[in-house]
């Protein structure tokens, strides 16, 4: 009897722990748009970074801590940045197309949620757009939060020192550290690389995805690791990554970037399970 009564609440404590480690497992699933994918699961937290940080990160000369001076993309490139990175984190959408079916460019960009993200830069951009009345396109937010509009009104949407903060994160999370230097008849402050594993890191997953992970298909690639392709050709840092491979690799590797380029966004995003928002991104950027 006392052997039947532990089988007993043996099994109630297994279906109870299944059901607890079910209900875990549905709020870590309900939670993977708050957190970023993540290649390597032992990954800290304190490592992982936003599609703008990664973005910079591709873009900053590692000994030198600073950006090139004739990238003029990069300010434009990591606002929109902010805004892909907001949607795959289930805080923004755009509008519904309609019956029929209106542009990419001409539909307006829906605070779907106003819960914070933890990001600083991420909760101010998302607090711009919520109180926005009536909403703003895509291609109007990356211009108002870049700081390039002529309506003095409308000036107050800049997010200022965007490069700056995002190395300060980065400072943050161990990947870079901070230093002046001295340019003739001004100092900078400029960060350079400390952590070079995570930067190594960083630049094998955006190799890898078209080379040996190439799948020919961008709805079967991971949504971050598109998007970061796409974004980081927009902000003109992408060949960065590619400059360490060896000339058969970097032209094969082009050559696949190419054909997600030579992709057309409308048609894209009227396929199934596709961030719209996303490719409202990339058509502002090439349009």
């Amino acid at each position: 009897m006392a052997s039947l009564k532990q089988r007993t609440s043996g099994l109630v404590q297994r279906r109870n722990d299944r059901e607890s480690g079910g209900e875990e497992d549905e709020a870590r699933r309900g939670g993977e748009e708050d957190d970023q994918d993540q290649d390597e699961k032992g990954d800290s937290k304190e490592t992982r970074l936003t599609l703008m940080e990664e973005v910079l990160l591709l873009g900053l000369k590692d000994q030198e801590g600073y950006t090139s001076f004739w990238n003029d993309c990069i300010s434009s490139g990591l606002r929109g940045c902010m805004l892909v990175e907001l949607a795959l984190r289930g805080r923004l959408t755009l509008e519904a197309c309609g019956v029929r079916r209106r542009s990419l460019l001409s539909r307006k960009v829906i605070c779907k949620s106003d819960a914070p993200t933890g990001d600083v830069l991420l909760d101010e951009a998302l607090k711009h757009i919520k109180e926005t009345q009536p909403p703003e396109t895509v291609q109007s937010w990356i211009e108002l939060l870049s700081g390039e509009t002529w309506n003095p009104l409308k000036l107050h949407y800049q997010l200022r020192n965007v490069r700056e903060r995002l190395a300060k994160n980065l400072v943050e999370k161990g990947v870079l550290t901070t230093e002046k230097q001295n340019f003739l008849l001004f100092d900078m402050t400029t960060h350079p690389l400390t952590n070079s594993t995570i930067k190594q890191r960083l630049v094998k997953k955006v190799q890898e995805s078209v080379l040996e992970k190439w799948v020919n298909d961008p709805h079967r690639m991971d949504k971050r690791v598109l998007s970061l392709i796409l974004l980081a050709h927009s902000s003109d840092v992408l060949e960065n990554a590619f400059a360490p491979l060896q000339d058969e690799q970097y032209d094969l590797g082009m050559k696949r970037v190419h054909t997600l380029l030579e992709l057309e966004p409308e048609k894209e995003s009227a396929k199934p399970n596709v961030n719209e928002l996303m490719w409202a991104v990339v058509a502002a950027f090439t349009k």
